[in-house]
């Protein structure tokens, strides 16, 4: 019987209440698929900081290593400032354990929630890989005369050729593997970012010579979210920059039903990877008991995939497919027609 180690970071605001609900379901599907598990709860967040003014510990990030998986509820808390705890703790825990993809799959499980007219769930189901290491999120650049009439802001978008190269053979791979089309975009802005999109582009097309059985094309970044809105239809898999890829996966959610079941991994293929809720901390629920969990939920399904209990992964996204079409009213908060914690026992009772 396979024993794994996850670390837990529940965060800020809801993020411990969908934290929980994801535990509830690990709980019944490991004993559903005959695995073991052990968890060890990190405070990592903003009330931490409030309290000891240190954002990580210096030994969070060796500690983490030595675990299989993290699971991470939400981070951003209304009383520090903006950056802080994004910084010192996603984009670092991102950065130092080199998580360089972003995964996020983009599926509408019901109709009823997608705010777009005619389209169906077959329509919206394709996959975004982000580059999640480099670019603009590098944090590079400066000020010139700062806090004069004469300020310059420069921000520095860093794009190596082994970065670039190492996300889209992941994207191929994944094409390969997982793709119903076995169709990569590559989603870019060839005809104004003419050095960082000349390197993603020609490697691109440099790489897909190794994957003859993967069909490939380019969209500009305006025009992929175009097509998102217009012809989702189009897309099997998507390949893009860190910003770039930060900005349609947020349009993706929308389209697939809301930030209430949107999930993602932050993955290190060699390594431990992280997975989360996307849709942040949502301090004004806080407490309240009414925040969807399906979001964390679908978290832990792309978690256990990550560590290879594929069955128990499918199992759950089963169960959160069924519930979305025959027991949700909707899938904002407090209009779910159920509580947060009932929406959990809901899939738990739905585990087949």
């Amino acid at each position: 019987m396979n024993t794994y180690k996850i670390a837990v970071i529940p965060g800020d605001g809801t993020g411990p209440e969908v934290v929980n609900e994801g535990l509830k379901v690990l709980q019944a599907v490991s004993q559903k698929c005959g695995f073991k598990y052990h968890t060890h709860t990190y405070d990592f967040g903003g009330e931490r900081y409030l309290r000891t003014n240190e954002v990580l510990p210096a030994s969070a990030v060796e500690e983490l290593k030595t675990f299989d998986a993290i699971f991470l509820g939400a981070i951003g808390h209304p009383d520090v400032k903006p950056g802080i705890l994004e910084k010192g703790i996603l984009l670092k825990l991102r950065f130092d354990l080199d998580q360089y993809i972003n995964l996020r799959p983009v599926q509408l499980y019901d109709d009823r929630f997608c705010p777009l007219k005619n389209k169906k769930p077959e329509d919206i189901n394709f996959t975004v890989v982000r580059e999640n290491s480099e670019g603009l999120y590098k944090g590079l650049g400066e000020f010139q005369h700062k806090g004069t009439k004469d300020e310059i802001a420069i921000q520095v978008s860093h794009n190596t050729r082994k970065g670039v190269e190492r996300c889209l053979r992941y994207a191929f791979e994944y094409t390969r593997q997982f793709g119903k089309k076995k169709q990569l975009t590559l989603c870019g802005k060839t005809n104004v970012l003419t050095f960082a999109f000349d390197l993603w582009e020609r490697t691109f097309y440099e790489v897909a010579k190794e994957y003859p059985d993967v069909k490939t094309d380019y969209a500009h970044v305006d025009a992929t979210t175009m097509w998102f809105v217009k012809n989702p239809e189009w897309f099997d898999v998507i390949v893009t920059d860190n910003m770039f890829g930060d900005i349609i996966t947020d349009l993706g959610a929308m389209i697939q039903g809301g930030m209430g079941i949107a999930a993602g991994g932050n993955i290190n293929p060699q390594g431990v990877s992280m997975f989360e809720p996307i849709g942040g901390s949502a301090p004004k629920y806080t407490g309240k008991n009414i925040i969807n969990p399906l979001a964390a939920i679908c978290a832990m399904a792309m978690l256990l995939r990550q560590i290879k209990e594929t069955k128990a992964g499918n199992m759950i996204e089963t169960a959160v497919k069924e519930i979305v079409v025959t027991k949700l009213k909707d899938l904002a908060a407090g209009k779910m027609g159920y509580s947060t914690t009932e929406v959990g026992d809901l899939v738990v009772k739905h585990l087949k």
